[in-house]
Parts: C-alpha cells; sequence; structure tokens
C-alpha cells in the first residue's frame, strides 16, 4: 500500500494520527501512546501496521492541517483541574498535592514571601498561642512594615517578648527554619527557605521605625527598662522622620522630587521647627508658602494619619539612601540648621 497526496482525504482519523506519530522521534511518539486508552493505542496500532509507504507531501499537508486545527478551531482551556489532571499523568499522589497547593496559595516566590499576603491579624491570632521564639523566627524574617502590624495585634507582654527574643536570635540553622516553613506551609501556605544572615538590632530598628508612635514609645519604654545597652544601640539605628535634618540641603531636593505634595504636606503636621526649617529651605519660597498654608488650613488631623504620611517620606530617604542617591551625615543635627 502507498499513500500519496490525493489519499489523504480518504484517510481515517487513525490513519492520520498514526502518520503524524511515524513522522515524530521515537520519544516523543512514545510520550504520546502513553496519555492514550488501551483501546486508543490498539486502533491506531492497527492502522500504523497497514500504511505502507507514505508519500513527505502526505505528512507535510496533515501536520498543515493539523496546526491550523490547533490554532483556529481549537480552544485552550487551563485551570487548576486540567493543570491537575495533566500532572498526575507523570508524578506521585504526594508530589502533585504539594505542587497544587503550591499553585493555589497566596502568590511569592518562597515562605516568607507568602507570609505577606496573610493578614496581620491571623498571623498574631496563630502567634497567640505559639512559644515568642516560633513568632520572633517568623516576624524577623517578614518585611519589618508586616512585622510591625502583627506586633501591634499582639498583647503587650508577648510582643515586648518576641521583640527581646528577635535582639538575640542570631543566625538560624537551616534544619530549623525548614522544620518552621512546613508548619507555616500547613497552617497558611506551602517552598523552601535560606538561611540568611541579618543584624537582630537592625532588624528590631526596621520594626520599630514601623511601628504607630505610640506604640514605639511603648516598647522602647519597656526595652529601656529592661536592656538599656540594646535601647540605645536600636535608637542609634532607627531612621525617624526627624531624621530627615541629617539629610543635605541637595539630598532634601531630590527626596522632595519624590514625593508628593499632599504626603508632605500632612508629615509636616506637628513637626519639630528644626525639621521644617531643613525641608522649607530647600524648596522655593512659593513652594513653602503654599505648604504653611495648607498647614493652616487643614486643621487637626488624625494621628495614625501624621504617622502614615511621615513612614512613607522616610521609606521613599531610604530607598534613596540605599542605592546611593542621598547621603545622610551622622554628626549633630545643629550643623544643618542655619
Amino acid at each position: 500500500m502507498s499513500i500519496a497526496a490525493k489519499d489523504i482525504f480518504r484517510l481515517t482519523g487513525a490513519q492520520k494520527v498514526a502518520i503524524v506519530l511515524l513522522s515524530m522521534s521515537e520519544e516523543n511518539a512514545t510520550k504520546i501512546f502513553s496519555l492514550m486508552t488501551e483501546e486508543e493505542i490498539k486502533e491506531i496500532s492497527h492502522a500504523m501496521s497497514r500504511l505502507g509507504s507514505i508519500n513527505p507531501e502526505v505528512v507535510d499537508k496533515l501536520l498543515g492541517q493539523l496546526h491550523t486545527d490547533l490554532t483556529e478551531s481549537a480552544i485552550f482551556l487551563g485551570n487548576l483541574h486540567t493543570t491537575e489532571r495533566l500532572l498526575e499523568k507523570v508524578l506521585d499522589k504526594d508530589h502533585v498535592q504539594s505542587l497544587m497547593d503550591e499553585i493555589r496559595g497566596p502568590q511569592g516566590r518562597n515562605t516568607w514571601e507568602k507570609l505577606g499576603n496573610v493578614s496581620e491579624e491571623m498571623l498574631a491570632l496563630y502567634f497567640r498561642n505559639e512559644h515568642p521564639q516560633t513568632a520572633a523566627l517568623v516576624l524577623s524574617k517578614l518585611a519589618p512594615e508586616q512585622a510591625a502590624k502583627v506586633l501591634s495585634h499582639l498583647p503587650d507582654s508577648f510582643a515586648f517578648e518576641v521583640i527581646t527574643r528577635i535582639l538575640n536570635i542570631g543566625n538560624v540553622k537551616t534544619e530549623v527554619l525548614e522544620k518552621v516553613e512546613k508548619i507555616l506551609r500547613v497552617e497558611f501556605i506551602s517552598s523552601i527557605g535560606r538561611t540568611q544572615e541579618y543584624d537582630s538590632f537592625e532588624m528590631i530598628a526596621e520594626i520599630f521605625n514601623s511601628l504607630d508612635r505610640n506604640s514605639e514609645s511603648k516598647y522602647m519604654a519597656m526595652l529601656e527598662s529592661s536592656s538599656p545597652e540594646a535601647a540605645v544601640r536600636i535608637k542609634d539605628l532607627m531612621f525617624t522622620f526627624e531624621d530627615l535634618v541629617k539629610i543635605d540641603a541637595k539630598g532634601i531636593q531630590k527626596l522632595l522630587r519624590n514625593v508628593e505634595k499632599s504626603r508632605l504636606t500632612i508629615a509636616l503636621k506637628g513637626a519639630g521647627e528644626a525639621l521644617q526649617k531643613v525641608i522649607f529651605a530647600s524648596m522655593s519660597q512659593r513652594a513653602a508658602k503654599i505648604i504653611l498654608e495648607e498647614l493652616e488650613a487643614i486643621g487637626p488631623i488624625r494621628v495614625r494619619e501624621v504617622d502614615l504620611a511621615r513612614t512613607e517620606i522616610v521609606n521613599i530617604a531610604k530607598a534613596l539612601i540605599n542605592n546611593g542617591e542621598i547621603d545622610v551625615v551622622v554628626d549633630s543635627k545643629d550643623e544643618f540648621i542655619t
């Protein structure tokens, strides 16, 4: 038997599939066979054994027809069900379940990034039933802003215990991290973490930077009472809104170009005279006058709103500092007040 181009319209579906499979490498054809039912394999194998010689033009036309059918008339549906069904054909059940948990979980590349999508209230509720050391380890791996929010939802005594443990946590062994991650995947999400070196004092300083002023004052007072040396070190590491006076005029101008004027106005509400002087000296007289007039016009503002605006500006400043775009001088603030 010999199949020519003119015979294509007479070919059955099984014969067409058989020809396409013959045009593939043995490895790829085997993979496709492995996805078929036993009945399908029998039908196609039977057709394949009776094909005889096939003109190359027949193969080209069939592959062209297949491409057209796939790209023009077929509808592809990608969802969790089809993904899981395909994975089950090549992986064991436990591996598939692990991958599907990962896919269904909050977005992020690893466990700690995924926790960024878990609400602070939920994390705080979970930590209340855990040892403070576990809470300290987890919070030390989170973004400072999120860690601060979690602390604000914890009882004061427990939150302070967590703070002191972060200060002394040091570098954590990989096996300990993996154990904690495994628990977190069960409770919240599903990835493998790595041990990272960090300064625990810097971590607490970052967390304190993100706390509202009442919480910061409360925990700092508790820390000063129990560990005065640690409190001093953390204060030295903290970069607050008032610390903007440590940035020179050129740096302040760079910062102001990255800050919305409305947020700056709110942040300056109740700010110290020294800081206001530095800020206004770095902008035009007209711009300074407008902000001063707005400050008088807006009246009282909630402390929380002011703190939020200040935190936003401090974060922008720290980003510019870390990128080397502006410098912070660590000498006396008085040198910058003229």
